[in-house]
């Protein structure tokens, strides 16, 4: 190829390049979408884990929603009242008392304490075990199937197994709400940080059927709600929940149930 052909390719490659740089500068400009300030600033006070336990796609997602005041101010749960309090004086709105939340599972049936239907071998999923003959080999049907979607599901490693069952570390817990969302028996719930006493069962069965699958599931006797002063206990369904609003945290739930399950 001669030098001229050569030149000639060059001019045409770099002018061709120059075209598609100014081309897309002018539509870039032409096309940009504005970003609110206050949408950049927010994302900058955000954690960045993106775990979407605020229910919006990410931290860009939840700080967009919050621009537009489709969220509060205090809806990321990883990054609790100090993230709030900073979004709040970025928005001009006072952020108000974030109570920190975690993690709780409704279930203290231990290998131990639990009976047992038949042997399970298999994958490691509790999806796929709950698909199994009764909703799997534990006697209760209602109780923690041990196998640790919920451990797979959270990026803070809050959340163990341990005996059998899911046990949550409230000091790691972020209240991102995945474990919930992984959880196909639904034992999995968020309550206060500073909660002292819940009831760690969710079974539904009469009391006698409770007793023959666990050795110390709720059998819906009603002496917690009895004792309770505050009336922040009642038993539903055969099994008993606390209510966090109304409970004082004196502890006479805990101490008249028989089955010591209220912990």
């Amino acid at each position: 190829m001669s030098v001229t052909g050569i030149i000639i390719a060059a001019v045409i490659v770099g002018g061709t390049g120059l075209f598609i740089g100014v081309f897309l500068g002018v539509a870039g400009k032409k096309f940009a979408v504005e970003v609110d300030e206050r949408e950049e600033a927010i994302l900058g006070v955000l954690p960045g884990n993106n775990c979407g336990g605020c229910g919006y796609a990410g931290c860009s997602g939840l700080a967009a929603a919050i621009v537009k005041g489709e969220a509060e101010i205090g809806g990321c749960p990883v990054g609790g009242a100090p993230v709030a309090e900073k979004i709040g004086t970025i928005m001009g709105i006072e952020a108000g008392a974030q109570a920190r939340q975690v993690a709780f599972v409704k279930c203290a049936g231990t290998c131990d304490k639990a009976g047992k239907d038949y042997e399970y071998h298999g994958l490691n999923d509790c999806v796929m075990v709950s698909m199994m003959q009764a909703g799997g080999p534990k006697s209760c049907n209602y109780g923690c199937l041990g196998e640790g979607s919920c451990v797979k599901a959270c990026p803070f490693d809050a959340i163990h197994i341990v005996n059998g069952v899911a046990v949550v570390d409230k000091e790691a817990c972020k209240a991102c709400s995945k474990c919930i969302a992984a959880c196909p028996k639904k034992l999995i719930e968020l309550v206060p940080y500073d909660q002292k006493h819940l009831v760690q069962c969710s079974s539904h069965d009469k009391g006698k059927d409770v007793m023959k699958a666990c050795s110390v599931g709720c059998i819906g006797c009603k002496m917690c709600e009895k004792v309770c002063e505050s009336d922040a206990i009642k038993v539903e369904g055969n099994v008993a929940h606390i209510d966090p609003e109304k409970c004082t945290n004196c502890g006479k739930c805990a101490e008249k149930c028989p089955k010591k399950i209220i912990m």
